[in-house]
């Protein structure tokens, strides 16, 4: 299959470790230029070091970072002050964390819209303009399952996910007729570092293995799963690098599930 990525430059926001991480090495496996980003500038430099390591024929150029806190629009502002073009734009930066409804306060329910959802609302209004103009691009935010099933121990991250769908689909529909998709992908529960981090702590809560509780996890807290394990980052990331590529030229406004069939749906 031809991915007709190289030449392309791919920015991944929240992409120094996990599923950005994955994906920002699956694009320049493709022959992409990768932009990766995060807020720190110590993590964002170990990144770009670490993706230059693992693909040693690369131009060092080819592979780079930008360190900005995508939460505030000053934080978008630098990327693109920075980046002005994209030809793909991957939305994964974002937080979760479980919290009981009644205690998650106003600023802790802003400061998550404000990270998942506004962040690619400030990078998509620039950079899909250009996309449009130039008649190529692709514009990719990353959901969850918990948008389409909204964890009850997580209503304020089930939300925001939720809002990144209605989102793509809009702008999908800007994009008619031209080469330019907006896509959504859909993540189910994948072994990143902050789920690893998720799950050690809550094994050592139950005073229970790790490795173990890890399967068990999954069974307890989404007993749909027909995976019946976490995904690994590099099969999300898969999906990711397909719809971000001229392969997937006729997949356009669409949800795309890797979520190891945790959604009990047909569609």
């Amino acid at each position: 299959m031809h991915f007709g990525l190289t030449d392309k430059t791919a920015l991944i926001t929240g992409s120094t470790a996990g599923i950005g991480f994955a994906a920002a090495l699956g694009f320049a496996h493709e022959g992409a230029r990768v932009v990766l980003n995060g807020r720190s500038s110590d993590r964002v430099a170990r990144a770009v070091a670490q993706l230059r390591a693992m693909l040693p024929d690369r131009p060092a150029g080819d592979i780079s970072g930008i360190d900005a806190d995508l939460s505030s629009a000053k934080g978008a502002d630098k990327i693109i002050g920075s980046l002005p073009e994209v030809d793909i734009l991957v939305n994964n930066v974002g937080t979760f964390g479980p919290k009981d409804f009644f205690d998650i306060p106003d600023a802790e329910w802003q400061h998550f819209f404000d990270l998942n959802v506004m962040s690619g609302v400030r990078l998509s209004r620039h950079y899909l303009r250009g996309m449009l103009e130039r008649n190529w691009g692709r514009v990719i935010f990353i959901s969850s399952e918990s948008g389409v099933q909204i964890p009850a121990e997580m209503v304020h991250y089930g939300m925001t996910k939720t809002a990144q769908l209605a989102v793509s689909r809009g702008l999908a529909q800007l994009t008619a007729g031209t080469a330019v998709t907006v896509n959504a992908v859909l993540p189910g529960p994948t072994y990143s570092e902050g789920i690893a981090e998720f799950i050690a702590e809550m094994a050592a809560a139950r005073g229970a293995d790790p490795a173990a509780f890890e399967t068990d996890f999954i069974k307890e807290a989404r007993p749909t799963s027909l995976l019946q394990r976490p995904a690994r980052v590099e099969e999300v990331a898969n999906m990711i690098v397909y719809t971000g590529s001229e392969a997937a030229s006729a997949t356009n406004g669409a949800a795309l599930r890797v979520d190891g069939g945790v959604v009990n749906s047909i569609l």
